[in-house]
């Protein structure tokens, strides 16, 4: 697994560079060290390029890694050829991402371009477009992926397809990424902006929901926001994410006590391993709380999927032993002490046998 980064998305063609340095500084500040760029809305690439070179090496100096997407025509506008990346070095990039696909053995030599800029493959096409590259050994280590963004409503990658193509890419040892979409930013390269997300599922989601589904999915090693500016709050919270164990965002119930609050929100959790269909099992803080005393409450009703329960001293040796419910059942033996927020159900998926996970207090 390589080292999990976050990025942000700047569009200098539409842009004031003031708000562009302002909002990097905020990106550093939070610890993003990606910066997504594109080049294919420039109608004149030679006019913009101090532009460009400004921002990019602003960017360098704050930390930041540059990656700018580019198409064959950006190639004729700059009278270059696929051998002569001399360009992008001169104005600081760090990366190329190639929109449009060519012929695999161009890909494949332009991996081993003598300025050693990572060459960035789009990701959103469920072919054999990497392995056709791969076949002329190419120079894998500088060959890294990345998915579209959807402007338009109701156009994003489906989950299922997204993750057929991500895996064609995570499987052959391929560093990955993809974006997700701030509630709040409002730019970004065409004159259409729903939204920036890659998948469609996370065009509504809150920011920080989208990024736990993408990290904890095994699958994406970096999360860029695809549109700017992204709020402060927004920057303040993807930083505050464990990038690599699952946490759920819960609403705690008015009747917790100070001991089911302990083991609800100081522990760290895990799945057992021998998993059934009914409820995912925290057995630890049945052993550490065995002594504690915890009286029945909130537990008259039929608990719902995503329902946090907690033994109650009716529950035997299970006392104090924590749940997560998968499935809707009824049990006065167990007090609900939360529930997941709604937004982040679908994050259920990936609380495999083992997997370590945390809760966070929303309230």
């Amino acid at each position: 697994m390589t080292m999990r980064q976050l990025g942000l998305s700047i569009y200098p063609n539409h842009s004031n560079e003031a708000e562009d340095k302002a909002y990097l500084l905020l990106g550093e500040k939070y610890g993003f060290t990606r910066i997504f760029m594109s080049m294919l809305e420039a109608n004149d690439v030679k006019a913009t390029e101090e532009k460009f070179r400004r921002i990019i090496e602003f960017g360098n100096q704050h930390g930041f890694k540059t990656t700018l997407d580019v198409s064959p025509r950006i190639f004729d506008q700059l009278g270059i050829s696929y051998t002569d990346l001399a360009f992008f070095k001169r104005i600081g990039v760090a990366a190329v991402r190639l929109d449009q696909g060519f012929n695999g053995i161009t890909e494949a030599d332009l991996s081993y371009n003598p300025e050693q800029l990572i060459i960035e493959l789009n990701m959103s096409n469920d072919t054999g477009y990497l392995d056709n590259i791969l076949s002329y050994q190419a120079n894998v280590p500088f060959l890294y992926g990345c998915h579209n963004f959807y402007p338009q409503v109701g156009t994003g990658l489906e989950d299922e397809f997204f993750e057929r193509c991500t895996k064609r890419f995570k499987s052959r040892g391929i560093h990955t990424a993809a974006f997700v979409s701030s509630q709040v930013g409002t730019q970004g390269p065409w004159n259409v902006n729903d939204g920036l997300p890659t998948r469609e599922s996370d065009r509504y989601l809150p920011i920080t929901t989208q990024a736990k589904s993408m990290f904890m999915s095994g699958l994406i090693d970096d999360v860029i926001i695809g549109n700017a500016y992204a709020s402060e709050t927004e920057l303040r919270a993807l930083a505050a994410l464990d990038r690599y164990k699952l946490s759920f965002n819960v609403q705690t119930v008015a009747g917790i006590n100070p001991v089911e609050r302990k083991i609800l929100l100081q522990e760290n959790h895990y799945r057992r391993g021998d998993s059934n269909a009914l409820v995912a099992r925290s057995t630890e803080s049945r052993v550490k709380y065995r002594p504690d005393a915890n009286r029945p409450h909130d537990n008259t009703h039929d608990f719902e999927r995503g329902d946090i329960l907690i033994g109650n001293d009716d529950f035997g040796v299970y006392k104090n032993e924590l749940q997560v419910v998968l499935k809707p059942h009824h049990d006065l033996r167990k007090n609900k002490v939360g529930s997941i927020d709604d937004a982040e159900l679908p994050l259920l998926k990936y609380l495999y046998p083992w997997t370590k996970f945390t809760f966070t207090a929303a309230d």
